[in-house]
């Protein structure tokens, strides 16, 4: 009875879409990683974790976003810290990425639906050759962690000894997978100071942003880029990528530097090229990096409405990052801009975008907002907090970046509860509903011609 069970739990698996096999993953990893964290081990006071802040913290590693109730490392022991590193691991990449990989070096056979849901793990955009991609991608990931992890071990192995190498390893992988999670609380300077001690160390600094954009820019770029030598182009969404990844970077780390620079609680007390280094990190980090070199909570109003947008937008599809996505909000702009030049088609660098790609990216960023503000919504029903800091809050879920204000770890039962779904929508939902929308646009036909209705906008 027990083998019809399991044979007919097999073949329920079998037929399911491939995107809901991809949220199932997440959701079981999500549930292992929780139940290891509730365990008295895996706290350094030998007590048992209170279950929902197990689950909060192995949502936030699992959907690499960073936030956290408790300091990864005054609270967590070397069990529950390794657990965390292997759930951002796993979660960055992505379980199916992960189970493709390992099957192929283990010569097993990849049928078309494990070709399929490799390929949509990755937002590759064709099944053709996604096998060799899947090993390149992992390949690369763990060559660029180990060059992270020899970077940053020459300046935490003298600080820390031989465990140096756990910590330099622990944070390129946290910083790669843009999640955020930090040991720095072996400092002894308190909880949840983040990289703030690291303004004036341009090592730590720019090999961290250099993993968080690497890590962002996403696997079809990577191949792009890799590939540009022999084909001496790129494709349009490689271009929009780079484009708009540089646009926000810059006019970011101007924008911070312009309005941070003389807030004494931020930037005023740094020198010139401390303040170079905290503007330009605060321009990256919040493409759903997490990590944080001076104090969210002291930042101004504006500053805190810009990182709140930054959020919203995140990094490039395919990435292990999270947002609506640069292309996303790229493919808008074009949008809007063709319609202001009187053009009924979308344009960008003189290719045109199909219309059931903006239509995609429309309804990405409404789902997005909607989430955002419902999230927001209900927290606030709970909570006598500022407007901005929930707002703030409710957006570093969704884009699964993991910067806070400082208001996660007092925050009700319910709220918490609120970001954990709201992290894990913002991991898994925007993919899959991109991924419906595509099938749908692919496969369904207009069998059915529907009279023309007039309607005022605007």
């Amino acid at each position: 009875m027990s083998k019809i069970t399991l044979k007919n739990t097999e073949d329920r698996i079998a037929n399911l879409a491939p995107t809901k096999i991809i949220v199932l993953s997440f959701a079981a990893l999500i549930a292992i990683g929780s139940i290891l964290l509730s365990l008295p081990v895996a706290a350094r006071s030998g007590q048992s974790t209170n279950y929902l802040d197990a689950l909060f913290t192995a949502t936030s590693a699992v959907c690499v976003t960073g936030l956290v109730v408790y300091d990864t490392y005054n609270y967590w022991s070397a069990f529950g810290q390794i657990v965390i590193l292997l759930l951002i691991q796993c979660g960055g990449l992505g379980i199916a990425t992960l189970a493709t990989f390992f099957s192929t070096i283990l010569g097993r056979k990849v049928g078309l639906k494990g070709m399929l849901l490799a390929q949509e793990s990755i937002n590759f955009f064709s099944f053709e050759g996604v096998l060799t991609l899947i090993r390149r991608v992992v390949a690369v990931t763990f060559v660029l962690e180990f060059f992270g992890t020899l970077m940053l071990s020459i300046r935490f192995i003298p600080m820390f000894g031989v465990k140096g190498i756990y910590i330099s390893l622990f944070h390129a992988v946290s910083a790669f997978c843009n999640a955020g999670f930090d040991l720095m609380g072996i400092l002894g300077k308190g909880d949840f100071v983040s990289l703030t001690y690291f303004n004036n160390d341009p090592l730590v600094i720019y090999t961290v942003s250099f993993l968080i954009i690497v890590g962002g820019l996403g696997f079809l770029v990577w191949k792009d880029l890799y590939e540009f030598s022999k084909t001496k182009s790129l494709y349009l969404h490689t271009k929009v990528v780079l484009v708009v990844t540089a646009f926000l970077i810059v006019t970011g780390a101007l924008f911070f530097y312009a309005f941070e620079n003389n807030n004494p609680e931020t930037m005023g007390n740094l020198d010139f090229w401390g303040k170079i280094n905290a503007s330009i990190f605060q321009a990256i980090t919040p493409r759903t990096a997490g990590f944080n070199t001076i104090s969210i909570g002291d930042m101004k109003e504006v500053s805190k409405v810009a990182t709140i947008f930054f959020m919203f937008v995140g990094a490039a599809p395919g990435s292990t990052a999270g947002g609506i996505k640069v292309t996303t909000i790229g493919v808008l702009i074009f949008a809007i801009m063709s319609q202001i030049h009187g053009r009924e088609e979308t344009v960008i660098f003189k290719r045109k975008v199909p219309q059931y790609t903006v239509n995609k990216a429309l309804s990405i960023a409404g789902l997005a907002m909607f989430l955002i503000f419902t999230s927001t919504t209900v927290i606030l029903a709970f909570e006598n907090l500022p407007f901005i800091n929930v707002l703030y809050e409710a957006t570093s879920a969704f884009g699964t970046v993991g910067l806070s204000t400082g208001i996660t770890p007092i925050l009700s039962p319910i709220s918490r509860f609120i970001l954990i779904i709201t992290m894990f929508a913002g991991r898994v939902g925007p993919l899959t509903f991109a991924i419906a929308l595509t099938l749908r646009a692919h496969k369904r036909k207009q069998d059915v011609v529907y009279p023309e209705g007039k309607i005022v906008v605007g």
